[in-house]
């Protein structure tokens, strides 16, 4: 016969546990209906020839090898690389750079913090992108300024070649958010080490270069991370700018816009979830080369000993 304390002992346990996934129960509801579970429905698509009118039909990896001959495939992931290659250098740079001033103290620095991170609040709204069309479009304030001052007119959002900088422009607009991170990681840089390598001599770029960012590390690793990930799903500014065509000659021809036209425009949604899935792996892969890299580049509090 078990000790009476032992036995209470394991009914709190148990009353505990169910407890526990009695909390957790919405929570799981909805990750297996609303995650898991479409997930795994379009891994299963992915596999099929399904028109959303019909049954879908097992065709094993047609949609995969098809992606590789599709010209427009290849354009959108063309259009995806160059805005994360250079939208996400852009827009942390600025973010840092606007940090490192609001850093320093001086008059009104809550305000001018809030001010800057209101866009990260906003920038991502559908309202914002048609804002930002209406200024770039033919005739629009932007037009009419650089006319103004004798520049080349004509518009940015029916420019191919102007597309993707006005695109880059709205996304390193809403630098706050990376901003915010930033300037909590210049906060923990020791203020100590600074004043020490001045009075040695070192020059702000030396001291930027040498003792703030290796001591920035992590933030910035943080930050170049989730940034390049947004990047790769970017939809709904390019959606708003190129009028939902992609255009003009299909500069704005982003990856999941490319998915949303094969899925709910042209209903080849076995092709839609292959893409969504090469585009998982494709960003999979990257996060794995990040953490990779880190070992090299990226200095935590103690790794003096590894």
């Amino acid at each position: 016969m078990a000790p009476v304390p032992a036995l209470r002992k394991n009914r709190r346990n148990w009353t505990n546990i169910r407890a526990g996934y009695g909390f957790l129960a919405p929570w799981l509801l909805g990750f297996t209906l609303l995650t898991a579970g479409p997930m795994l429905a379009s891994l299963y698509l992915a596999f099929t020839d399904y028109n959303l009118f019909s049954p879908p039909e097992w065709i094993g990896l047609d949609n995969f090898t098809r992606l590789f001959s599709d010209p427009n495939y290849i354009k959108a992931w063309q259009v995806t690389a160059v805005y994360v290659l250079v939208g996400t250098p852009v827009k942390l740079i600025a973010a840092l750079a606007v940090a490192m001033v609001l850093n320093t103290a001086f008059r009104a620095t809550g305000f001018y913090r809030s001010a800057f991170y209101l866009p990260s609040l906003v920038g991502a709204s559908v309202s914002i992108a048609v804002v930002w069309r209406a200024m770039f479009i033919d005739e629009g304030p932007v037009d009419n300024v650089q006319g103004f001052f004798g520049l080349e007119a004509g518009g940015w959002v029916g420019d191919p070649d102007r597309t993707m900088p006005l695109l880059i422009l709205l996304a390193a607009w809403q630098f706050g958010a990376p901003m915010v991170i930033f300037l909590a990681g210049l906060k923990q840089v020791p203020r100590e080490l600074l004043e020490a390598a001045s009075v040695d001599g070192a020059k702000p770029i030396s001291r930027f270069i040498h003792i703030t960012i290796p001591m920035l590390s992590p933030v910035l690793f943080f930050n170049l991370l989730l940034e390049t990930i947004n990047a790769f799903q970017v939809f709904g500014s390019a959606f708003i700018i190129s009028g939902g065509t992609g255009g003009p000659s299909r500069s704005a021809l982003f990856y999941t816009l490319y998915l949303y036209f094969r899925g709910f425009r042209d209903f080849q949604m076995g092709y839609a979830s292959a893409m969504a899935w090469v585009l998982v792996l494709v960003i999979a892969v990257v996060t794995i080369i990040f953490f990779r890299s880190s070992r090299f580049w990226v200095h935590y509090a103690g790794d003096e000993g590894r």
